[in-house]
């Protein structure tokens, strides 16, 4: 994967709300599961509040990926099961009471491991360090090779280590838009923070995990056996 150099990396900085777009387009139809859109989603959230239990097995099956990948951004590898399994069970007792569309299920479901999550983290005397900046960012249209390189890899695990190198909120942010497909209202409703907050973790976030990308695709190509050493200084 050939990576732009690190100069280019502030115009993926500058791509605004319309890179977060592009990310979750190109994410969305390798992660959603057995699920092909949101209408289907939508009906199979409905059917399983009808009791409908191959239903509730086709929602997990959509929905389960994206949020066990949330939840290890907050808890970790090792008990990010564990977490994940509390959750389902909130969202099986309380799917009931739950009335929306695809979208909002997905932000629903969010929330609800996010809460499981902060409770397994205070039980366990830790919390997440979150914070950040609030101002809202102005979206300007820019190309980037790096952006696009990002984009092909953001669905594998090795991407998904480096997110968990990130400062927690933007960890959060990325994983809540990209990988999870919340929109920027949506995702602020799931962290209590405004919109403009989300976007600005999310471009941060993203701005690093392209640096990080780069630096680990710089690394390999030195390594490599066919690689031009580095000239020598004149005297």
């Amino acid at each position: 994967m050939d990576v732009a150099p690190a100069e280019h990396v502030a115009c993926w900085f500058a791509q605004g709300c319309a890179a977060v777009d592009q990310l979750r387009m190109r994410t969305s139809g390798r992660v959603q599961g057995v699920l092909g859109d949101d209408a289907e989603l939508t009906a199979a959230v409905l059917a399983a509040q009808d009791g409908d239990e191959d239903a509730f097995r086709a929602v997990y099956r959509a929905v389960q990926p994206r949020l066990l990948g949330y939840i290890r951004t907050l808890v970790g590898e090792t008990d990010a099961e564990d977490v994940a399994s509390e959750a389902w069970l909130q969202i099986a007792r309380d799917l009931d009471r739950f009335s929306g569309d695809a979208d909002r299920f997905r932000g629903w479901t969010a929330r609800i491991a996010r809460n499981r999550s902060l409770d397994h983290l205070r039980m366990r005397s830790r919390r997440p360090a979150i914070g950040g900046d609030e101002t809202e960012l102005t979206t300007r249209a820019a190309e980037s090779d790096t952006a696009g390189d990002a984009i092909e890899a953001l669905d594998t695990d090795r991407t998904m280590s480096l997110i968990a190198q990130l400062p927690q909120d933007q960890a959060e942010a990325v994983v809540l838009r990209v990988v999870v497909g919340l929109d920027a209202k949506s995702a602020a409703q799931t962290l209590g923070k405004r919109p403009g907050a989300v976007r600005t973790a999310a471009h941060r976030g993203l701005k690093r995990l392209a640096e990080l990308l780069g630096a680990e695709e710089a690394g390999r190509t030195a390594n490599r056996p066919d690689a031009t050493p580095p000239a020598a200084p004149r005297s």
